[in-house]
């Protein structure tokens, strides 16, 4: 299972920076260089820091925020804070494991028979956790993967990145073993489950959503692991640990991805503590030292397929914070980015969009929110506003960029980039005195009017925010 050329993660490597050192924002040591057939965001440090080490490395005044050679300051991420508070125990945890893959014999004393040699598959419309879980689930018991239904691009990325192969379909492998066992992930009800399937042959379920209607009704016992986690990954990986079996790289690459994406890069309502502590010990397990680069990757393989997000996703997937402290300004901006093949899409959904942008800057106390969409095939880029702050920012930052009549809106022409085009012109502004405007808009609306975030029971990357008075009627 594990990636062709990929380096094996205790290898030596160079050194990362302490976790309890200040890197130099005036003179960071080198970024590696990334070597071919590498993981994104596997940056060859000896110490990954849970999936922190490149945090560390550019580690501003305050230990808190990532500062770059040009002087910007970031705030780190929800992902990067999450995995460095969590480090030690991360790498106790991996440290602990056998250095070997092989199986040790009597540690399957402890496993159940059931699962043994089982077809682990999940739901239709499979989404990343139900692949990643199954692949996860069929080498911890010596089973078998299986696809209920073809591939989203989120899931097509993460198989790519850890090299490892696509699983066959379930026809693929009833039809070369009509009976045989079935251990259910990711889902329990038969409105999820492949038509394939006999509910006779199921043999197990895995799973961490709730028991509603349609949960699958058997005539035997059978094997039933469900916990309260923000992603069915988390269970697999939890069991890896407590079963002291060491997962490949390839293996604990999908667990990851799977995780960071069902819990939203852990920022998502469900997510728990075990979520964050798995994401930290399966970033030591495969060699992750940029868990924020491997996270923003993946999102955007996720955004090619849009439909399947919703506002809250959208706004939050790809969001990054930048301090400033000026005489006429100090405070944070948050900056997210949506790239697709087909801006239309979500600039469309402008109504649903606006509230949402709103809310997400009251949770996270920020002064400015912008969300760019960006459309990679035609080079292109539209900032949405959400208030007069914005509008009053955009404007000074990019002066010859047209707003639309209603001031929600701003055509940034070819500016595609927050790295090179985005945020150093929002920093001259600032720096040249930008300061907010006296006006104030609809953020000076309450938490409690703009609604509350409900979960789809059935799929936890569905959310939704209800009783938002902003919401368009």
């Amino acid at each position: 299972m594990a990636p062709p050329n990929q380096e094996d993660p205790s290898a030596k490597r160079p050194a990362s920076p302490s976790a309890g050192s200040k890197a130099s924002h005036n003179s960071h040591p080198p970024r590696p260089r990334l070597a071919r057939g590498s993981s994104v965001g596997s940056l060859g440090y000896g110490d990954h820091h849970g999936g922190g080490a490149e945090a560390l490395r550019l580690a501003g005044p305050d230990n808190k925020t990532k500062q770059y050679d040009d002087g910007v300051l970031r705030k780190r991420t929800q992902v990067e804070t999450d995995v460095l508070a969590r480090e030690k125990a991360a790498h106790e945890l991996a440290d602990a494991l056998p250095k070997e893959i092989s199986t040790i014999p009597t540690i399957d004393l402890f496993l159940p028979d059931a699962l043994k040699d089982a077809v682990f598959v999940g739901h239709l419309v499979t989404d990343l956790d139900s692949v990643g879980g199954a692949i996860g689930a069929a080498a911890l018991y010596n089973g078998k993967a299986a696809l209920a239904s073809d591939i989203n691009s989120e899931t097509a990325f993460a198989l790519e990145e850890w090299g490892v192969a696509k699983p066959p379909t379930i026809e693929e492998v009833l039809k070369e073993n009509p009976d045989a066992k079935i251990c259910l992930v990711d889902h329990q009800q038969t409105s999820q489950m492949n038509p394939a399937i006999n509910p006779d042959n199921v043999v197990g379920v895995i799973d961490h959503h709730a028991l509603q209607s349609k949960t699958i009704v058997t005539d035997r016992p059978i094997y039933i692991d469900i916990r309260p986690w923000g992603s069915m990954s988390t269970i697999i990986s939890h069991t890896f640990l407590t079963h002291h079996k060491r997962p490949t790289v390839g293996v604990a690459g999908m667990l990851l991805c799977a995780i960071l994406s069902d819990t939203l890069n852990l920022q998502g309502p469900t997510t728990t503590e075990w979520d964050r502590l798995m994401v930290a010990t399966l970033s030591e397990i495969a060699g992750v030292d940029d868990i924020q680069l491997l996270a923003s990757q993946q999102f955007k393989a996720k955004s090619k397929e849009l439909a399947g997000l919703s506002a809250h996703g959208l706004v939050n997937g790809d969001q990054k914070c930048f301090s400033f402290s000026t005489e006429t300004f100090t405070g944070d901006v948050g900056f997210a980015v949506v790239e697709t093949t087909d801006d239309a899409v979500i600039i469309d959904r402008l109504d649903e969009l606006l509230p949402e942008i709103v809310a997400c800057k009251k949770e996270r106390n920020l002064n400015v929110l912008f969300l760019a969409v960006v459309n990679i095939v035609e080079l292109k880029g539209t900032l949405l506003l959400c208030g007069p702050s914005e509008l009053s920012l955009a404007k000074a930052a990019f002066p010859d960029c047209k707003v639309n009549d209603a001031h929600t809106m701003m055509d940034l022409g070819s500016r595609v980039s927050r790295k090179k085009d985005y945020i150093p012109e929002i920093t001259k502004a600032i720096k040249a005195g930008w300061k907010k405007p006296v006006k104030r808009g609809v953020s000076m609306v309450s938490m409690e009017a703009l609604g509350k975030l409900e979960v789809d029971p059935t799929d936890y990357q569905r959310i939704t925010r209800r009783g938002s008075v902003l919401a368009v009627k």
